[in-house]
């Protein structure tokens, strides 16, 4: 396990999608191998996350390239939709950034949220944290786009961009109880699209009325308009969050509560617990408290 560590530091891409597969699978040592991993301040960990059809990976797609250019490297996490079936993930991410598979500067990780409603996989945590020791200056994690629920991603990403079309003007004001609060950088994609400007016009006035005035960028995709523009802003935010501790402090502690949840929930088996409800469904007096009570109790 020491030398497939020494492998991942040194920036081997092999070592480190075997060290992500001993963590997705629980592999025996694998809690070791993430107590030795270093601090990591280099890597700029960025969340693209937005309503289905925003153009999240056309538009992550796109940055790989500028940032290509700029000689940068860059990972992604692409949070594919589960199959219903086999709980694997659908790789439509992959398949759109296949131009990009054999360059030695990028390394593409696509996971199954497994049905997770945060719009990330259970596994999202360490995976990223392992792809921050292997030396990446940019780190992008794309969620599936399942809405208000993707709040999770503000917990693990130090940046997250929320990204939405001209179309979704008509669901801002319930938009913003939820997706929209998370932002750090708002884009309106598709942005060459009929009513765009007025509706880039009220979303900057929505962002001017939060605590922390936010920035709201015009890009489309497909042409890479806006591109350049948009890794100026994530930029600039993360060099603003050397000089907030108090937002590290929330995204580490978010973490730890995440993966205190998980641990804390290994002790039940989700199937075990259906059987028991089930068992006392049959006896036709069951109370969902008190069966609860009974498993506090025996904790």
């Amino acid at each position: 396990m020491r030398s497939l560590l020494t492998a991942l530091l040194q920036g081997s891409t092999r070592a480190l999608a075997r060290c992500i597969t001993l963590v997705e699978n629980e592999a025996s040592g694998y809690e070791a191998l993430l107590a030795d991993l270093p601090v990591n301040h280099h890597t700029r960990v960025i969340g693209i996350t937005g309503p289905p059809g925003a153009g999240k990976s056309t538009l992550v797609n796109g940055l790989i390239e500028l940032l290509l250019e700029q000689g940068k490297k860059v990972g992604i996490i692409a949070v594919d939709p589960s199959s219903p079936f086999n709980y694997g993930a659908l790789l439509g991410d992959r398949v759109r950034m296949a131009q990009h598979f054999n360059n030695d500067n990028v390394f593409i990780r696509s996971m199954a949220s497994r049905g997770a409603l945060g719009g990330l996989s259970p596994r999202i945590i360490e995976v990223s944290d392992l792809m921050k020791a292997a030396g990446f200056d940019y780190l992008f994690i794309e969620t599936v786009g399942v809405g208000q629920s993707e709040v999770e991603i503000a917990g693990i990403a130090s940046t997250t961009v929320v990204v939405v079309v001209p179309e979704a003007g008509d669901e801002i004001q319930t938009m913003k109880a939820g997706l929209m609060e998370i932002a750090d950088i708002f884009v309106v994609n598709k942005a060459d699209r009929d009513n765009a400007d007025a509706f880039v016009k009220n979303l900057r006035i929505l962002a001017h009325s939060r605590v922390h005035e936010t920035a709201v960028l015009k890009t489309v995709a497909t042409t890479s308009q806006g591109l350049k523009e948009l890794i100026q802003a994530i930029d600039q935010h993360q060099q603003h969050l050397t000089q907030t501790p108090e937002k590290h402090a929330q995204l580490l502690t978010e973490k730890a509560w995440q993966l205190i949840q998980r641990q804390r929930m290994k002790a039940y088996n989700r199937q075990a617990l259906y059987q028991q409800i089930k068992t006392g469904l049959e006896k036709g007096d069951f109370n969902l408290y008190r069966f609860l009570q009974s498993i506090y109790a025996a904790e």
